[in-house]
């Protein structure tokens, strides 16, 4: 065990060391060639790169890298990267202001830190690469002995084995024998064989780390188990009895250091996850408003020519988050009608759209209004399609989960419409799709599944997609 902690702080010394060369190359190719760094003396250029290297350091230890642990996605990767760019050059400038507040260092910074985390990204990813390439090998890896009869160990042994970069070998478990175990996981022997041998650790196979399932009317075993993974300088996890007997999907959280369950993940209800969000949906909304400005009075013209009588702007209470209804604006893409409830889905040759309607409904240039609404916080860039009240007082009695997609903000485009579910849903089982891949889309948000689902939908929209009408 004690190789695995070294390999891995190995592993993290090297990335430092590897982002501090990084740092310096660019840093010696900037003050020869960037034009702010051209009126610099040979002093401040190495007071530049020695404050460069001292901030560096500092966001280093609060951002290091995290590649060498084995359940990380590359958003957080990812993530960490922007995070200690930025804080390492606000911190440089901040230095060298002080240092001398005359010396012109903003886009000299600007230019080296977004330079820096280009570079880094593609060097941190293929640092990742090459860890799982050996942990894949068999480097670097960690054993895992479990404790239990529960199935839930079964849903630990797939977590810990599904990718074998993950560098985890399960020797097999401690108990009575678990359904749909045989052929899966080895049994090592049974619970009395661990309780017999808690004195003597050395008669029981136990790896790196052991995960104990076991019911909490057995505190003591369990406590037992944890002294002697303490006294083995094991790392001990507690895994809870499975809760599928509740016939429900239950997800755990933590409730201060109570452990409750609940029926959804949300990354979005995390303060700093939601304030992401908002401010990626802020200065989106803001770009794309001034980039429509200058074609609003065309657009509106067409609208007025092709389709006189209505309004211009179409505007429709729509439910929102946690329930609560706001009004969404689009440009008028059909001619008035009495219903405009949202009762009736556009079809495909519906008669009520007028020809340039339908080719802003093709483009989807009539959802842009609804910028204004992620503005205005009632509405995200990306999140699930906001739907008519009718619609959703219809579908209520019709899909189980169908209001759980309103626990996260609705949005322009979202992962079902990326995915096949975008437009008329004529069939149950179409809206129960649209509704299974928001759910999906709410439990495992973050924000480079956004950019994805933001370029996913540019490409639609470039291939003209048969569902957008």
């Amino acid at each position: 065990m004690s190789s695995n902690n070294q390999s891995n702080n190995l592993i993290k010394w090297m990335i430092i060391i590897g982002d501090l060369i990084i740092m310096n190359i660019l840093l010696l190719a900037f003050t020869n060639w960037h034009p702010q760094a051209e009126t610099w003396s040979r002093s401040c250029k190495i007071m530049v790169i020695l404050v460069c290297n001292l901030t560096l350091v500092m966001s280093e230890f609060k951002f290091y890298t995290v590649i060498h642990r084995r359940l990380v996605s590359s958003a957080d990767i990812l993530r960490r990267i922007v995070w200690l760019t930025v804080v390492q050059a606000v911190l440089a400038y901040l230095f060298l202001k002080v240092l001398d507040y005359m010396l012109p260092v903003g886009w000299f910074l600007f230019a080296l830190g977004t330079t820096f985390f280009l570079v880094l990204s593609f060097v941190r990813l293929f640092e990742r690469w090459l860890v799982k390439l050996y942990r894949k090998a068999g480097g670097n890896f960690r054993t895992v002995t479990l404790i239990g009869s529960d199935t839930e160990l079964l849903n630990v042994y797939d977590r810990l084995m599904k990718d074998p970069t993950r560098g985890y070998k399960v020797y097999g478990y401690y108990g009575d024998e678990i359904d749909g175990a045989e052929g899966i996981m080895k049994r090592l022997g049974s619970l009395e064989d661990v309780t017999d041998n808690l004195n003597t650790p050395e008669n029981l196979k136990l790896g790196d780390d052991v995960y104990v399932c076991l019911s909490r009317r057995q505190p003591e075993i369990v406590k037992r188990i944890s002294r002697m993974c303490d006294a083995k300088v094991n790392r001990f996890f507690y895994v809870p009895v499975s809760v599928e007997s509740m016939g429900i999907s239950l997800k755990r959280e933590l409730l201060d250091d109570m452990e409750v369950y609940t029926t959804y993940e949300n990354p979005l209800q995390n303060p700093v996850n939601k304030l992401e969000k908002r401010l990626f949906d802020i200065v989106f909304s803001i770009g794309a408003l001034l980039c429509i400005l200058p074609f609003l009075p065309i657009i509106a013209l067409i609208i007025k020519i092709q389709s006189p009588k209505g309004p211009v702007f179409f505007k429709q209470p729509r439910t929102g988050l946690d329930g609560k209804n706001f009004y969404c604006y689009k440009f008028r893409s059909m001619h008035p009608n009495k219903d405009e409830s949202g009762a009736k889905q556009a079809t495909k040759d519906d008669p009520r759209k007028f020809p340039f309607g339908n080719f802003m409904r093709k483009a989807s240039v009539d959802e842009l209004p609804q910028f204004w609404n992620v503005l205005k916080g009632d509405m995200s860039v990306v999140g699930p399609r906001p739907h008519p009240i009718v619609i959703n007082e219809k579908y209520t009695e019709l899909i189980d989960k169908y209001m759980a997609r309103h626990f996260v903000k609705p949005g322009l485009t979202g992962w079902a419409q990326v995915t096949g579910f975008r437009g008329e849903t004529e069939e149950l089982w179409q809206m129960e799709g649209r509704v299974k891949k928001d759910i999906w889309y709410m439990e495992h948000w973050d924000f480079w599944l956004d950019i994805r689902i933001l370029w996913m939908t540019v490409k639609q929209i470039v291939t003209h997609d048969e569902q957008a009408y």
